[in-house]
């Protein structure tokens, strides 16, 4: 058993409702707002630039999750994003991103988990509900066991640490949480075919209720471990302190099975044009 973490440099945090105390809007312009006494925070991108933000605290292993309703009516070309990240030239990465599409036509999720700088690990996916219309859940699990994806609650993507050099897993650099709204028409809606439509700027997208139950690094380079669910901090429930530990459970794998059945658009895992030398070495693991 790995020695319990310096409560120094990590601290078990649970960040809720006012985005002011665990956030900052960090480009824009004024293009993103804190709204209703921070209960809100709005991303706009127009023809001159996006915007975006990040939360103050670096976190090396947590559970993650914010409420987000995207850009609705047309969104081709624009991206909203909900990640995390690391810093350097060789970060490491956990992504959501939102592809926009025509009116009427069904955004695409699109995740990936980056490590060392080193990426390609895509998996995309259509939603069971109109993103635009409500809020919604999302959520990232990053523990030393599993990375697993959620929306609202059902996990779409699970990502294992095999324990192994052959299948690189983000353990030791601290990731901050980031949102934005950015144009990425050359790329994000069939391929960079269809174009941003600047007549429809400004693009908004909105987010609130960001939940960090996560070890909470205050030296982003320092080298430490987080390892074992209990901390000094006696609020947290028991249900809190399980993410360290937390794998899929049964349930949940049939959920997971679910979508992937009904709603998956692309897997790297089965695109053998783009590997054909063979598959990476986590799509064979069993």
């Amino acid at each position: 058993m790995v020695a319990l973490f310096s409560m120094m440099m990590l601290g078990v945090g649970l960040c809720v409702s006012d985005l002011h105390k665990s956030i900052d809007i960090t480009w824009g312009n004024g293009r993103a707002q804190m709204l209703n006494n921070g209960q809100v925070l709005t991303v706009s991108l127009d023809a001159a630039s996006g915007s975006g933000f990040r939360s103050k605290d670096h976190y090396l292993f947590g559970h993650f999750q914010i409420q987000l309703k995207l850009v609705s009516g047309n969104s081709a070309g624009t991206v909203t994003s909900f990640y995390l990240q690391s810093e350097g030239s060789t970060w490491d990465e956990i992504d959501f991103e939102f592809l926009g599409n025509l009116t009427g036509k069904p955004y695409i999720l699109h995740t990936n988990v980056i490590t060392q700088g080193k990426g390609s690990r895509e998996q995309q996916f259509y939603l069971w509900f109109d993103p635009t219309a409500d809020f919604h859940t999302y959520s990232i699990l990053w523990n030393p066991l599993c990375i697993i994806l959620y929306v609202d609650g059902i996990p779409i993507r699970e990502f294992k640490n095999y324990g192994s050099r052959n299948v690189p897993f983000p353990l030791k650099q601290a990731m901050r949480m980031y949102g934005s709204l950015w144009d990425a028409e050359d790329w994000a809606t069939r391929g960079g075919l269809v174009k941003t439509n600047w007549s429809a700027a400004p693009f908004t997208a909105s987010f609130r209720n960001f939940i960090a139950n996560a070890c909470v690094q205050s030296i982003p380079s320092a080298a430490s471990s987080c390892t074992h669910p209990h901390s000094n901090n006696n609020n947290n429930s028991d249900n809190e302190k399980t993410w360290i530990t937390q794998r899929l459970k049964r349930y949940e794998v049939d959920k997971l099975n679910w979508v992937h059945r009904n709603f998956m658009v692309y897997n790297y895992c089965s695109d053998l044009k783009r590997f054909p030398h063979g598959l990476p070495p986590e799509c064979t693991v069993k």
